[in-house]
């Protein structure tokens, strides 16, 4: 599996979200160029983590759903002798 890669567009708008929050919460100011090694610093060591609660995530939907059409199923089961 390869790294999360974001592209220029994404990059530009999360470097941006970046320097504003730092600017905002922390009062510190930051350029570009320190921005984007954080974003790449933040998506390398950090991201996964993000990414994996999000597979997490999305296999719980899954089974929900899963388990829904198996229940569907057996509510439209007909009995036969061999039923259980």
């Amino acid at each position: 599996m390869h790294g999360i890669e974001f592209s220029s567009d994404e990059k530009t708008v999360l470097i941006a979200r970046l320097k504003r929050y730092l600017e905002d919460e922390l009062d510190q100011e930051i350029g570009q160029f320190e921005a984007g090694f954080l974003l790449d610093f933040i998506t390398r060591e950090i991201g996964c983590y993000y990414y994996n609660r999000g597979l997490n995530d999305a296999q719980a939907v899954m089974a929900k759903r899963l388990d829904d059409i198996n229940d569907a199923i057996y509510e439209i089961e007909m009995p036969t002798e061999l039923s259980k």
